[in-house]
C-alpha cells in the first residue's frame, strides 16, 4: 500500500456558508431549482462537496438559505426610500417607481426571487419564509397605512410584478401608480 500523502492543514474560513448560500443563488439563476444539487453548489462555490452537507443537511436548508438572502431586497428598498414617510408624499407613485426600478434592473435577480418564493408552493420547508417575506414588506408598508390595506398592497405588488415577468410585458408605471392609489384611497 502507497503511504498517504500529509493531509494539509484546514484552512480557517469563516465566509464559507456566506459564499455556498451566493454560490446556490447563481446555481438557481443559472439553472432554475432542477438545476440545485450539493455537487453544482460545491463546483460554483470552489468549496468541496462535504462543506455544502456540512453547512446545509438537505437541499431545502440550502435553498431557505437562498431565499431569505434574496428577499431581503425589495421590502429594504421600500424602507430605504423615504416613501413611507415623506411629508406629503404620494404612497402610490413611489411603491410604482419602486416597483419599475426593481423591474427594470437585473432580470435575472428578480426572477430568481420570484423562483424562489413560489418553490415554496412544492416544498413546505420554504412557506415560513417566503411568509416571512411577505410579511417584512406588510410590516414595512404598515408604516405607510394600516396593516389590512399594507396586505392588500404587497398582494397587488406581487400580482403586477408576477404579470411582468410571465407575460414578458413591459411594466407600466403609470397603471401600477393607479391600481395602487385605488387600494389607498
Amino acid at each position: 500500500m502507497a503511504p498517504r500523502a500529509p493531509r494539509a492543514p484546514r484552512r480557517y474560513d469563516p465566509d464559507r456558508r456566506t459564499r455556498i448560500i451566493d454560490a446556490a443563488i447563481r446555481v438557481v439563476g443559472r439553472a432554475g431549482i432542477a438545476g440545485l444539487s450539493h455537487r453544482t453548489v460545491a463546483a460554483e462555490a470552489d468549496v468541496p462537496l462535504g462543506s455544502t452537507t456540512y453547512h446545509f443537511a438537505s437541499l431545502d436548508e440550502l435553498l431557505v438559505a437562498a431565499l431569505r438572502r434574496a428577499g431581503e431586497g425589495f421590502a429594504a428598498a421600500v424602507r430605504d426610500s423615504g416613501a413611507l414617510t415623506g411629508p406629503g408624499a404620494d404612497l402610490a407613485a413611489e411603491l410604482a417607481r419602486l416597483m419599475g426600478r426593481w423591474l427594470g434592473g437585473e432580470r435575472t435577480g428578480v426572477e430568481l426571487e420570484y423562483e424562489l418564493y413560489l418553490a415554496a408552493l412544492r416544498r413546505p420547508a420554504l412557506r415560513p419564509v417566503a411568509a416571512e417575506w411577505t410579511d417584512d414588506l406588510v410590516a414595512t408598508l404598515s408604516a405607510g397605512t394600516d396593516p389590512a390595506t399594507a396586505r392588500a398592497l404587497a398582494a397587488l405588488m406581487d400580482g403586477i410584478c408576477l404579470q411582468v415577468l410571465l407575460t414578458d410585458t413591459a411594466y407600466d408605471e403609470e397603471y401600477a401608480a393607479e391600481m395602487l392609489g385605488r387600494l389607498l384611497a
